[in-house]
């Protein structure tokens, strides 16, 4: 993702905790319902949460996890997610502009949720390949995202999540959690 892309997210979090509603609306709880049954039962080992945004998922995420690392590119939202999830010990909020080296070499779990068509083809392929790695077998892959395009994207939301996976050079077995008009969440594994 480009600096200046990162210093408008920075600037939205700056004016308002919450520029999506993604605490408040009902839409995005029940989007993080399903990130959550797509990530199954639990308890969770080692989860990886990119682009945490404010932290709204992280703080669903972060009680069922025995280790939760939250990562977020804009320094305010690294803020937001920290104090999300605050009370939980073992998660922790970390500033990391992707695609990058990950906090730890393996994962049980990876959440991407709203970010991929942010990134260029490119910087999504070295992303992918980076996930292909850490996931260890057996582990779970979240993806979450809008299936309409905005004006900030730099790719089409449209088949987004199939891209990504080709650039993980790994087999998948996919499932549709919950499909609504405008976004679909899926776990692959």
């Amino acid at each position: 993702m480009r600096s200046a892309d990162l210093s408008a997210f920075d600037g939205k979090f700056s004016a308002d905790d919450d520029p999506w509603g993604t605490f408040t609306r009902r839409d995005e709880a029940v989007k993080r319902a399903a990130i959550l049954k797509a990530l199954g039962p639990g308890p969770l080992g080692r989860v990886l949460e990119l682009a945490s945004g404010n932290g709204s998922n992280s703080r669903a995420i972060a009680p069922r996890a025995l280790r939760l690392d939250a990562v977020e590119g804009a320094p305010q939202g690294v803020r937001l997610t920290a104090r999300a999830i605050a009370r939980w010990p073992r998660a922790r909020a970390l500033q990391l502009l992707l695609p990058a080296t990950f906090p730890r070499r393996a994962y049980d779990a990876i959440v991407i949720a709203e970010l991929l068509y942010y990134l260029t083809p490119r910087q999504m392929r070295a992303l992918g390949s980076a996930v292909g790695a850490a996931l260890r077998p057996g582990g779970r892959l979240v993806l979450a995202h809008h299936q309409v395009d905005y004006y900030d994207f730099e790719q089409h939301a449209q088949g987004i999540h199939d891209r990504f996976l080709e650039g993980t050079h790994r087999r998948w077995t996919l499932r549709t959690v919950r499909r609504r008009p405008r976004w679909i969440v899926v776990s692959a594994f």
